[in-house]
């Protein structure tokens, strides 16, 4: 269990604002930290690793990493933190980056394997897509087998078909090493997919805390319309199915019979067409 009781005053996008946190976490839970810019996510995340310093408890797994009297460094954090922009020791090659962290040799090379990174392990960071790159920091943040996994809009530069990829190896990552994972990020399909729980912040305070479907979810409209968006989900409700789509910054649902059901793949384009009330998807 982490245990979060935090303040903090800041600068936030509409001027001075105060960061006022109140929130537990349960172990192995991946967490989706979502709100405007500026609303305070990064900075819980760097209070979360030490980065930034604030008043209040943090208390994880019965240890206090910070109150009134005590506060650990960073250092001695079981932490693992993916940031935006990799950094990466330029020169190091990719096993060297990951060995920097911790000599596991074993260890190194399995998250290399898992992640397809084995062939590249020799090469230097600036050789590498940005895709290749993002995994070998997600693989470096799990070297010491971190308790909680930071990860603070680690995708947001990537095209999609990548970060549909590296989606699916941090989730994969997640399962095996047993982390509890926070990751800030804007992108409610992202969200959808890998989390468990959404908290939405908006000024420094929690405004919404609950499932995915309970947070994002949001069906709307009756007239008649065409829109793209990508299937999350397929979801079977008694006789009747639902497919959850990602359209833009929404997600929707949308009643399908078994028949629908077994043409669509989770992940493909769909259009949602609907006439009045009967919305339905097409390729």
């Amino acid at each position: 269990m982490i245990e979060l009781s935090l303040q903090k005053k800041l600068q936030g996008s509409h001027g001075a604002m105060h960061l006022d946190v109140n929130l537990e976490i349960k172990e192995h839970d991946f967490v989706a930290l979502s709100g405007k810019s500026g609303s305070g996510k990064t900075t819980l995340l760097r209070i979360i690793a030490g980065l930034e310093e604030a008043q209040g408890e943090i208390i994880v797994s019965e240890k206090i990493w910070q109150n009134s009297k005590n506060y650990l460094p960073t250092q001695k954090r079981e932490i693992g933190f993916v940031f935006q922009d990799y950094a990466l020791f330029a020169n190091m090659s990719v096993l060297q980056n990951l060995l920097f962290v911790s000599e596991d040799k074993k260890l190194a090379s399995h998250l290399l394997e898992l992640t397809e990174l084995t062939e590249l392990q020799n090469r230097l960071p600036h050789t590498l897509s940005g895709g290749q790159k993002q995994r070998v920091a997600l693989c470096r943040s799990l070297m010491r087998r971190p308790k909680i996994l930071l990860m603070d809009e680690p995708l947001s530069a990537l095209d999609m078909e990548m970060r549909n990829k590296l989606q699916d190896d941090i989730l994969k990552l997640h399962k095996e090493f047993g982390t509890t994972t926070i990751m800030v990020s804007h992108d409610p399909s992202e969200i959808y997919r890998l989390a468990n729980r959404v908290v939405m912040l908006s000024h420094g305070k929690i405004m919404q805390d609950g499932t995915p479907k309970e947070v994002l979810l949001q069906t709307k409209g009756s007239q008649k319309f065409s829109l793209k968006g990508e299937l999350l989900d397929i979801l079977k409700a008694d006789v009747i199915y639902i497919g959850i789509i990602a359209i833009g910054q929404n997600i929707v649902e949308v009643v399908m019979d078994e028949a629908e059901a077994k043409t669509f793949k989770i992940g493909q384009s769909v259009h949602v067409n609907t006439k009045a009330f009967a919305p339905s998807l097409s390729h």
